[in-house]
């Protein structure tokens, strides 16, 4: 039996959340070992080669849209640098849950900057979901306790500039192809490191971690397919309450791998924030609905 557009949805954006986390994984088994830096460089010249090609393949690799749009993709990669470096920063010092777990509050702080920077409308219900999902946040980082300390406030700042990355995709216009948006980023972030390693001493990686780099820089690109077809297949609304299944990856891949486990309070924060950002899609989504039902209605 066929399956239906939202279940290839929801499988898609499954895949593109084990991808993003295992790539996670393979980074973070080399910290300590190889400068942050060079892995940035030596992943990213791979990812970059990788998704050009794909670009080219698909026939999106232009810059035949608006000269605003380009702008708006440099403002983008400019918080994908950010988001990069201050992620990875805090996952090298942090078990891979915890961090997670602090991602998975990205729709709830995405929907009360919308209301903030771009009068999106958010009613009462969704207001207070934020507040509790952001109590959920405070659960997990635990600010003030002796396990708070700046990493945790890197992922918090890893958090702020993914939000910027994505309002600024919201004002872009439909003729910029995302796959474009992508490497973008890709080519920025990789710029970016490579003149920041010139402050460092490169060392010679091991095979083993030459393996980990290259098994990295495949799954980040398997992650961007996923995304990408993913936008393109089901109801958008129906699919995007499946990203919390990164969170489940977390918990495996910390247990079985970094024998990391997070304690009662991180398990409670996690849960609290799933739930409040799967009540604030699922709002969002039937809000959609109501509003386009009306339209229609409207003679």
């Amino acid at each position: 039996m066929a399956l239906s557009q939202n279940s290839q949805g929801a499988l898609l954006m499954m895949a593109g959340q084990a991808c993003f986390t295992i790539n996670d994984a393979f980074m973070k088994l080399m910290a300590g070992d190889v400068p942050l830096m060079q892995l940035l460089v030596l992943r990213g010249m791979g990812t970059v080669v990788a998704m050009a090609a794909i670009a080219w393949w698909l026939g999106m690799l232009h810059l035949r849209f608006p000269a605003r749009d380009r702008w708006l993709v440099l403002a983008r990669s400019a918080a994908e640098i950010g988001s990069t470096y201050f992620f990875l920063t805090a996952l090298f010092h942090m078990p891979i849950a915890n961090m997670s777990a602090i991602f998975q509050a990205l729709p709830l702080a995405i929907t009360l900057a919308g209301a903030m920077f771009l009068g999106e409308t958010v009613g009462w219900r969704r207001l207070l979901a934020i507040v509790i999902g952001f109590c959920g946040v405070l659960l997990v980082v635990r600010p003030g306790t002796e396990g708070f300390n700046v990493y945790s406030l890197c992922a918090l700042a890893a958090v702020a500039c993914v939000v910027v990355r994505d309002l600024v995709v919201r004002r872009m216009s439909a003729e910029v192809p995302s796959l474009m948006v992508a490497l973008g980023a890709g080519v920025a972030v990789t710029l970016f490191s490579g003149v920041a390693s010139t402050a460092v001493d490169w060392v010679r990686p091991s095979g083993l971690q030459v393996g980990y780099i290259i098994a990295a820089g495949t799954f980040v690109v398997a992650g961007y397919h996923f995304a990408i077809a993913t936008m393109r297949v089901g109801d958008l609304g129906f699919v995007a309450p499946f990203r919390y299944t990164g969170l489940l990856w977390a918990l495996v891949l910390g247990l079985l791998v970094f024998g990391d486990w997070p304690d009662f309070l991180t398990i409670l924060g996690s849960g609290i924030i799933v739930a409040t950002g799967i009540f604030t899609l699922m709002r969002e989504r039937r809000l959609r609905i109501s509003g386009a039902a009306g339209q229609s209605a409207t003679p």
